[in-house]
């Protein structure tokens, strides 16, 4: 840090120490300037006389005003002027105490508005003038009549200029700030929903997953000791759930990894596409599941396709755990004008209304599947519909826009959901 630094630094620190040392720098100006008189006796240029006890009193008490000039700077301008006005009426031609009312002018001007600076400036300028020039000693058209007059002026231009520095610098600073705030609430922003985004897949994969494990493990020990090769089929089915578990697992992960990263998974999220599959890993748990497809045309964007995938995941996961041994499912896709719709039904009697399974946290809207379906399609700007149908089972309906142009930029950035664990 230079001086210069540390001196400044000092002066906003002690602002009162500055304005004494100002006020006394002040009075030694007043008093030198009222030694020396211009145009004196003989020719000469300069005349040297000593100032009377009066002067020398206004100007002590002009400078001790100074001292307060911050604190009370409507008030030291209005005791400098009074000072000022003495002076000029009885004292004659120096009036050295005008240098008071110039520094508690610009003090004024720097700590107030234009329109007002304007006012108090004009009035000063020419309450001071008009006096020297009707009631002082010296003829009107003197330049020392004009020198108050020009003083006072730029004693409030130069305020005002200060003023509108301070301000200009004061709004750059806010804006800087502001800014800086925006960028951080707009990176926590974007953390907090690719935290969210991570941990929706993360649940997506290892609750859909997780329930078919579950179930062919409960298939395989049941029939472990009488039937040894339903027990296998079901011991692969287990493996082949894992495997495909790890694997979307290592896909999800691998969004952490740092771009160009070697390591990166580049497999494509799952779509529509991979419908087939999907409904074979629950047809080989044990659930029944029918598909009807009316979705022939252009592969929608890639935030539609996922939200799609995951919807129907996420619903015949539900199916499976709640619904019933005996329960069947009906997956349904058809692209009806701009929109995909989606329904998946089944006539479980796990949803029964007032069942204290799924039906009845369904009901009240709860779990992280159903909120997530709602969300995934909300985000698209779609509309979706789940609950217990008339005379038993359950039911799920989205529609998802297709032919907006938001669902592209939105591809690589899936909305918050799950299924419901």
């Amino acid at each position: 840090m230079t001086n210069f630094e540390r001196c400044r630094g000092w002066a906003r620190t002690h602002p009162l120490a500055v304005d004494a040392i100002l006020a006394a720098a002040a009075l030694v100006c007043m008093v030198i300037g009222s030694f020396a008189e211009p145009y004196g006796e003989k020719g000469s240029t300069w005349n040297v006389h000593a100032p009377g006890g009066l002067s020398l009193t206004l100007m002590a008490c002009g400078a001790a005003a100074l001292v307060f000039r911050r604190r009370a700077p409507w008030t030291v301008l209005a005791a400098t002027s009074g000072f000022s006005i003495v002076e000029l009426v009885t004292t004659g031609p120096r009036a050295p105490v005008v240098m008071c009312a110039v520094i508690a002018l610009y003090t004024v001007a720097a700590t107030t508005n234009r329109p007002t600076t304007w006012r108090i400036g004009l009035i000063t300028m020419t309450g001071l003038t008009g006096i020297a020039m009707l009631a002082g000693p010296l003829p009107w058209y003197a330049q020392e009549n004009l020198a108050i007059f020009a003083w006072t002026g730029m004693a409030a231009a130069a305020g005002d200029a200060v003023r509108s520095r301070r301000a200009f610098v004061d709004a750059i600073r806010e804006r800087a700030e502001r800014a800086e705030r925006t960028r951080e609430e707009e990176a926590g922003r974007r953390v907090a929903e690719e935290r969210l985004r991570i941990a929706r897949d993360l649940h997506d994969v290892v609750a859909h997953h997780i329930a078919l494990v579950n179930v062919q493990a409960g298939v395989a020990a049941h029939v472990m000791d009488k039937r040894p090769d339903q027990a296998k089929e079901a011991l692969a089915h287990v493996r082949d759930a894992s495997r495909s578990a790890l694997g979307e697992l290592r896909a999800t992960v691998g969004l952490l990894r740092q771009s160009g990263d070697p390591e990166a998974p580049t497999e494509p999220a799952p779509g529509l596409g991979r419908l087939d599959d999907l409904v074979d890993t629950f047809r080989h748990a044990g659930l029944p599941v029918d598909v009807a497809r009316g979705d022939a045309g252009p592969t929608p964007p890639a935030a539609v396709d996922l939200a799609a995938f995951r919807i129907i995941q996420e619903a015949l996961t539900n199916v499976q755990k709640h619904a019933g041994e005996h329960a069947k499912a009906e997956v349904s896709v058809v692209r009806v004008g701009p929109n995909l719709e989606i329904t998946v039904l089944d006539d479980g009697a796990g949803h029964e209304p007032g069942d204290p399974g799924a039906g009845e946290e369904a009901d009240r809207g709860g779990g992280h599947g159903l909120l997530g379906m709602r969300e995934r399609v909300s985000a698209l700007g779609g509309r979706c519909s789940a609950g217990p149908r008339y005379g038993g089972g359950f039911r799920v309906h989205a529609i998802l826009p297709v032919t907006t142009a938001k669902q592209e930029d939105r591809g690589h950035a899936p909305v918050k959901g799950g299924t419901t664990a």
